[in-house]
């Protein structure tokens, strides 16, 4: 039987949520090192080229990746990482960009985690899952549920720290996170439902409706946090 969830083609222009986890459920992210280097990669990926042109950083070899970067195909709109699962939210402009994109992505964040602690064999469980986000409603409630996951967890590492939130707080800024398309419901919103929130934060932190509900596991496997 097919993996349910595993996307088979992609639209021009479609948002979708892309998730995976470890395989046999292991924590794929085990300091903080680790999170900094996939937000790192996250970075040379969808970073514009002339920006990553004008990095200096004898460390990493960035020229390798300038012709695989795909900040012209897609945008990341959210994203967070978690013990042992990530969720990533993107808008691709071209039928391939998310196929390449996280072939690129997975590859390099496995290649980084076997050397660093001596194993072989995949990270992660199958391939990723993938579903079409096809209306708004569904992109913020989405958007919400990806950053609450971080707010709820207890950990050493913050995880916090390795998600999009503080993006959309403005307390950090990147040209490779793409906040503006959601906050920008929350600037003078029509929206029945968004008229008593003032900010996104308010969305995020004190809408009362479990987005879990609202969503209707159209998205997540049921034992998927």
């Amino acid at each position: 039987m097919p993996a349910r969830n595993i996307v088979k083609s992609y639209l021009e222009n479609g948002y979708y949520h892309i998730y995976n986890r470890g395989v046999e459920k292991r924590d794929i992210f085990l300091d903080k090192q680790d999170g900094t280097v996939f937000l790192h990669y996250l970075k040379m990926y969808l970073s514009p080229i002339e920006e990553l042109k004008n990095i200096v950083n004898p460390e990493f070899r960035i020229n390798r990746f300038i012709p695989l970067n795909l900040s012209k195909e897609l945008d990341l709109l959210s994203f967070s990482l978690m013990p042992n699962h990530l969720h990533l939210l993107i808008k691709q402009y071209t039928k391939d960009a998310i196929t390449k994109f996280m072939r690129r992505l997975l590859t390099s964040y496995v290649v980084y985690f076997n050397k660093k602690y001596q194993r072989v064999g995949p990270l992660f469980q199958n391939r990723y899952k993938a579903v079409l986000v096809d209306n708004d409603n569904y992109l913020l409630h989405l958007s919400r549920y990806i950053h609450l996951n971080p707010l709820s967890i207890k950990s050493a590492i913050e995880f916090l720290d390795f998600s999009s939130y503080p993006y959309y707080l403005n307390k950090k800024k990147a040209s490779w996170v793409k906040p503006g398309e959601i906050s920008s419901y929350f600037k003078s919103s029509q929206r029945q439902d968004l008229r008593d929130l003032l900010s996104y934060q308010s969305f995020v932190e004190d809408y009362r409706e479990d987005p879990r509900g609202i969503l209707e596991n159209l998205t997540l496997e049921d034992d998927f946090s």
